[in-house]
């Protein structure tokens, strides 16, 4: 087990029983010994649509209520929709979630009663686990009362209020429900504001859909959709309905970034945190102040709080899956919205259909008004975590070292070594090298003037890393 950008994963075999009762009572642990929590105090727990989630909340329920807490069970629900009920109701609550990763695999995910924890958070409850170390864990399942209506209501109550009435009138928008926990409130949401709705891909069994790195079988189905029902966009999530999913009029998955830049200039927002990964265009295209961080949700809510303590307001963040977050309040036309400091995948989805709206437009040519670099990327699998931490360390040591790996593509102008190695080249392009957070994989990320030149740079970067491997021989 091991955490990673957002919250704990591993295999199925490996979190079930044992493991996911171990965390659970070394989380409540923590919530008790630092304060966020007493003996009594309610925790909320909800769950993705996973095969295996029923049985890994069951035995969070019963590890939680045995270390001195009151388990409350909110049932199938959007991610954001637990946190929301949460900071309502001031409880601490643990998401059993693998997010977008296939179905051997699980996670869970955990929040305080502000919101989501953060990277010390993290290391403490990894240390009381090794401290319980092989001490007996009574991982019986437990049972707790069901809360899921009140948690589905009062974020539904949000997410109905973001957009004028009426706001969507006059489209036809499909929406992929698959297996993801926020498909009915899609439905609802996009009906409420006047669009016609088409409901596509309904699962009964798990399908993991990556918002960030849309498969070609999923844009495969999303193209075939728009041309058999006419549609002008296409919307979803993921698994915990945390990360948005967004397609154009051609059925082309709109990037999780421009979703944020777009959700950002409807907010109105002044701070804009996002991770080293998103668009460099985004600092073009606004005129709020946007901070770099790493990747992952804990370190962009890390940077909106700094900029909340620096006196700033307006402040919200995203990460370059579009999940959304906000660290403010936000007056809306319709009303205001409460901080909400985990990801949300409503918002980004919503803004940009009614930014289309208003101004008329296809999404595809919302894009395209925007005139950002063209952004790719993709991933090495199954690439072990030795052979990337010596990749690393070798462009690491010497700017020789980094020059001589890229000169078959170009040459250096700056680095960035926020997370992986961010470098822009004296052409002006872009490539990123990292490592993933929690899987055996290499990431590549790259941007380019335009699609055919992004493409090559992608291309030419994957191929380099396989190379190194295999002259290394590691």
């Amino acid at each position: 087990m091991k955490f990673g950008t957002s919250g704990l994963r591993g295999l199925v075999t490996d979190l079930e029983g044992r493991a996911s009762a171990l965390y659970a009572q070394a989380f409540a642990t923590h919530l008790i010994r630092s304060g966020l929590a007493k003996t009594g105090d309610h925790i909320l727990v909800g769950r993705d649509f996973r095969p295996s989630s029923p049985s890994i909340t069951a035995t969070c329920i019963g590890a939680l209520e045995r270390a001195g807490l009151v388990p409350l069970d909110c049932g199938a629900l959007p991610t954001p929709a637990l946190a929301l009920y949460g900071l309502e109701t001031g409880a601490a609550s643990l998401m059993i979630t693998g997010s977008h990763i296939p179905a051997d695999r699980n996670g869970i995910k955990f929040y305080r009663a502000d919101g989501e924890i953060d990277k010390q958070d993290e290391l403490q409850i990894s240390a009381i686990a090794t401290e319980l170390g092989d001490a007996e864990i009574d991982a019986t399942p437990g049972t707790a009362p069901d809360k899921s209506d009140a948690a589905n209501a009062l974020f539904a109550k949000r997410v109905l209020s973001i957009l004028p009435a009426g706001a969507l009138t006059g489209l036809k928008i499909g929406v992929y429900q698959h297996s993801t926990v926020a498909r009915d409130l899609l439905v609802e949401a996009i009906r409420h504001y006047g669009a016609e709705v088409v409901e596509l891909g309904f699962s009964e069994d798990f399908i993991p859909v990556d918002t960030e790195a849309v498969s070609p079988e999923t844009i495969a189905s999303l193209r075939q959709w728009v041309r058999e029902h006419g549609l002008d966009a296409i919307v979803s999530a993921d698994g915990d309905g945390d990360r948005p999913l967004l397609s154009d009029e051609t059925g082309e998955p709109v990037r999780g970034d421009l979703l944020g830049l777009i959700s950002s200039l409807f907010l109105g927002a002044d701070v804009v945190v996002t991770p080293v990964t998103s668009n460099s265009g985004i600092e073009a295209n606004g005129s709020f102040r946007v901070v770099r961080t790493r990747v992952g949700s804990p370190f962009v809510i890390a940077g909106m709080s700094e900029a909340l303590a620096a006196g700033h307001e307006k402040v919200m963040g995203f990460e370059a899956n579009g999940g959304l977050l906000t660290a403010s309040t936000f007056s809306l036309s319709s009303g205001s919205i409460r901080p909400l400091p985990t990801r949300d995948s409503f918002l980004p989805v919503l803004a940009p259909l009614w930014l289309a709206a208003q101004k008329k437009l296809r999404l595809s040519q919302l894009a395209e008004d925007f005139r950002m670099p063209v952004a790719m990327a993709d991933r090495l699998e199954n690439f072990p975590i030795e052979t990337s931490s010596a990749l690393m360390k070798y462009l690491r040591q010497s700017d020789k070292n980094l020059e001589t790996f890229l000169s078959p593509i170009g040459k250096v102008s700056k680095q960035s070594d926020i997370d992986g190695l961010r470098v822009t080249l004296e052409d002006g392009r872009i490539i990123h090298l990292r490592p993933s957070g929690n899987a055996p994989e290499m990431r590549c990320y790259v941007e380019a003037p335009t699609e055919e030149a992004a493409a090559a740079l992608l291309e030419d970067g994957l191929a380099l890393i396989r190379r190194f491997a295999t002259e290394r021989n590691i």
